[in-house]
């Protein structure tokens, strides 16, 4: 385990190791406008402010509304911004995901994000593997990879990262061009990639996960919440100081589209868990294997 308030050097940026997410700023199931737009202005404003450097996001949450609402409220952007975003799906009328995997369509989805967010380039682009939908399953990324390291070597993405993907996988994109981050589902009760977090580790590559409270499922546990009580915090603070506590090359983007919420999740930046804490709480993942 490693010392929660420290950066890490990612994307030629020097960040904060606790970023914000962008992806709760849509409407309900990530779809259409959020009931309050104020409100979700306030948030990143206050994220900003109160030292937030790394921003995840996507053209396809909302669509388009979570990038026109950062751009509203943060442009232009800080120097020390790094904004992450995300391709390779698309939302159907209904709300539905869907995979976006064409060279078209990824190029397509990186125009988008450049044009919504008001960039001339994007940082890192992450590519969503949508060979399986709802997690990592086996097949070739080659021409998805492929696609978005054209647009690198025109100018249009700094960076390139990998999502939803498999340990093979990664190494596969690695083969092809320089990776910086994977961005893959973990938390305390999942941690199917804790080899895959330390050996990236060891290439100083960030990894960043998703639904690190749970997501459209909220974290719950017995010893979660005896955990946390006993330290004083909410159960969400202490899963997010645990993740921040895992790996040094951990980056987490708890989001949320309230400044309440923020403010808990941003204290949690300053939580050091004791060794009896982390003892208790990485048994949890034995309960939902």
């Amino acid at each position: 385990m490693t010392q929660p308030n420290d950066t890490f050097d990612f994307a030629d940026r020097k960040i904060n190791r606790l970023g914000y997410g962008a992806m709760q700023l849509a409407g309900r199931g990530v779809f259409g406008p959020p009931a309050d737009k104020p409100e979700a202005i306030a948030v990143l404003k206050e994220a900003i402010a109160t030292g937030v450097n790394h921003i995840d996001t996507s053209d396809f949450y909302g669509p388009h509304i979570t990038n026109q609402i950062i751009k509203a409220a943060l442009y232009p952007y800080p120097a020390d911004l790094l904004i992450v975003t995300k391709v390779g799906a698309k939302r159907g009328n209904d709300g539905s995901w869907m995979p976006a995997q064409s060279p078209q369509e990824l190029t397509a989805a990186v125009q988008d994000n450049l044009r919504n967010l008001g960039l001339d380039v994007l940082d890192v682009v992450n590519v969503r593997s949508m060979h399986g939908v709802h997690g990592p399953t086996e097949g070739s990324m080659e021409a998805q990879i492929a696609a978005i390291a054209e647009l690198q070597q025109k100018g249009l993405v700094k960076h390139i990262g990998v999502s939803n993907v498999t340990p093979k996988q990664v190494a596969d994109a690695r083969k092809l061009v320089p990776i910086v981050c994977v961005q893959n589902h973990y938390n305390l009760a999942h941690r199917t990639d804790d080899a895959l977090i330390d050996a990236l580790g060891k290439d100083g590559i960030a990894y960043v996960p998703y639904f690190p409270l749970g997501g459209f499922t909220p974290l719950q546990s017995d010893t979660l919440t005896r955990v946390a009580s006993e330290l004083g915090i909410t159960p969400m603070q202490t899963a997010l100081a645990w993740l921040l506590q895992r790996a040094p090359n951990l980056l987490a983007i708890p989001g949320t589209s309230s400044r309440t919420h923020l403010r808990e999740n941003l204290a949690s930046a300053t939580v050091n868990l004791p060794e009896t804490a982390l003892i208790a709480l990485n048994e949890i993942a034995d309960g939902f294997a």
